[in-house]
């Protein structure tokens, strides 16, 4: 039965008095090994989904930043300096590697995610609606979690300017 660290250390201080005393390989060192492994594994999905709402952070700083709703131009604006975000970056990288030798794993993954994102700014961009008042009040508000962003109302905002209804999550081309 899984257990969180605290747990399982909490035992077995209980069954040992002090855990100072444990061999190396006994059960309960492995016990506490597997359960460290574990917190961390769940802290890395924590810090996958907190970077998996970073358009989001983007775009609620951005609405912080201005008093009211935010018209579809702005918005475009917006969205690609989101997805120009890393061109310094890249630039950098790029000047920085001596000619003849191959990019690294790290200008590769920024050209990567660039590439992705262009693309799907051209397929459209799922956004929270910024042109609705109360939309951007909630958006403000938001406290970061996951859970709570089902009450925002979202678009795809393509990049002719065409703008069209979306829902959460996305569920494709919603």
């Amino acid at each position: 039965m899984p257990k969180s660290l605290a747990k399982v250390h909490k035992k077995i201080s209980k069954k040992k008095g002090s855990l100072t005393s444990l061999h190396e390989n006994s059960r309960d060192s492995q016990r506490l090994r597997r359960a460290s492994a574990r917190d961390d594994k769940l802290s890395k999905v924590a810090a996958a989904r907190i970077k998996a709402n970073q358009p989001h952070t983007y775009f609620q700083g951005a609405a912080k930043a201005v008093k009211g709703p935010i018209d579809d131009d702005q918005t475009q604006r917006l969205i690609q300096s989101y997805v120009q975000r890393d061109e310094e970056e890249l630039a950098q990288l790029n000047d920085e590697r001596r000619p003849g030798r191959p990019s690294s794993n790290r200008e590769d993954l920024l050209k990567q995610r660039i590439a992705t994102e262009e693309r799907e700014y051209e397929a459209g961009f799922w956004i929270p609606d910024m042109t609705d008042t109360h939309n951007v009040e909630l958006l403000r508000d938001w406290g970061g979690e996951w859970t709570s962003l089902n009450t925002l109302k979202y678009v795809r905002l393509l990049k002719d300017g065409s703008k069209h209804s979306s829902s959460f999550p996305p569920k494709g081309k919603s």
